[in-house]
């Protein structure tokens, strides 16, 4: 069983490699991307997975 951090990065890699072209560097944005592609109920696990999402696309440009 994968721990809280793990299992924002393997969610979050998982959604940019599938997806690579809908998540940008805008955290609001992201969060609703999340929330549309993943079935995740938890709003802290959504925001974290957001933020994390986000921190890597920051992180490429």
């Amino acid at each position: 069983m994968l721990d809280d951090s793990e299992h924002i990065i393997s969610v979050g890699d998982t959604l940019l490699d599938r997806y690579p072209d809908v998540f940008s560097a805008d955290f609001e944005e992201n969060k609703y991307q999340v929330e549309k592609l993943t079935d995740v109920e938890s709003k802290r696990v959504r925001n974290r997975i957001a933020g994390y999402v986000t921190r890597k696309r920051d992180d490429a440009r």
